[in-house]
């Protein structure tokens, strides 16, 4: 007989919510603001580079080419319109590739990027652009203020996020090794067969149809595909919950069966009580960064009920 993942009551989910809240607080406000500045003087820059090289803009269709095969430069490229542009959106928008090989061997698709990008420019920070005239020199060096603490700032989120991430797939990857667990490679998994033995488990991995961050194979032969998600407002947290983890689950499930399959997360962050009572009621099994011992506990169950 195996033992039942666990379920937790509404007030046992808005607690450990309010925990990660709190976590999530703390460590926000410790971040060192030396990563922002850090970024702002490289991408500013970056800007003043990128207007001394166009003429304030003027001549960028001329530099397309040498701007966009500039990763740095294509970064700031990319932050002119209001709001920024994504590498995707952009080239869906320009009906380009932006591979530097691409745009070398094609330069007209290069100025067709670059004319994407003027059509959607910023006129509050590039007045100068749309009024045909040079930039004074406050308007200059505000235009490159502006863009520098945008790109800067999004750096710093997405490094954030990242980091966030690896380290909470670290932290259980640990917890799983101390309490005995091997370690073994990456693979594919099709079928049950192919997933880790029990008392294994493997880093992120094709479950079925769906990546999972790791998939364990729990001591009494069922296989455990888990992710982990941090999320940094409530609203992000329906994305990362209930249309990512939660929709994964629902596959999972349907894809290796309810009694061979646990879809599990580890969450940390901001996030609602209703979005993780639906993942929950939806077959997705919730535990806490900040409180590995459940998760450890439910396993060690799996151990004992064999």
């Amino acid at each position: 007989m195996t033992v039942a993942p666990p379920s937790w009551k509404v007030d046992q989910l808005d607690t450990d919510r309010h925990l990660a809240i709190a976590r999530f607080r703390e460590e926000r406000m410790k971040e060192p603001l030396e990563d922002y500045l850090q970024a702002f003087d490289q991408v500013r820059a970056t800007v003043e580079d990128l207007l001394e090289m166009t003429v304030d803009l003027s001549k960028l269709s001329d530099s397309a080419v040498k701007v966009l095969t500039d990763p740095a430069m294509l970064e700031a490229i990319r932050y002119l319109p209001g709001p920024p542009i994504s590498k995707d959106d952009l080239e869906i928008l320009a009906e380009a590739g932006l591979a530097p090989k691409t745009l070398l061997n094609d330069p007209a698709m290069a100025k067709r990027v670059v004319d994407t990008i003027l059509l959607g420019l910023d006129r509050n920070r590039f007045p100068w652009v749309a009024e045909d005239r040079e930039p004074t020199e406050a308007e200059r060096g505000a235009a490159a203020m502006a863009s520098a603490a945008l790109i800067a700032s999004r750096r710093v989120m997405t490094k954030r996020q990242n980091e966030s991430k690896d380290e909470e797939e670290a932290a259980v990857a640990d917890r799983l090794k101390a309490e005995g667990f091997k370690q073994v490679a990456p693979r594919t998994i099709k079928t049950l067969d192919q997933a880790p033995a029990a008392g294994e488990f493997c880093g992120e991995s094709m479950f079925g149809s769906r990546k999972a961050d790791l998939v364990v194979r729990l001591w009494d032969g069922r296989v455990m595909p888990l992710e982990c998600k941090v999320s940094n407002s409530s609203t992000n947290s329906i994305k990362r919950l209930n249309n990512d983890a939660a929709v994964k689950a629902t596959i999972w499930l349907n894809e290796f069966g309810t009694a061979q399959t646990v879809p599990a997360a580890v969450l940390a962050g901001v996030f609602k009580t209703r979005n993780l009572e639906a993942a929950q009621q939806r077959g997705l099994t919730i535990f806490w960064a900040h409180d590995l011992d459940k998760l450890i506990d439910f396993i060690r169950a799996t151990r004992k009920k064999k």
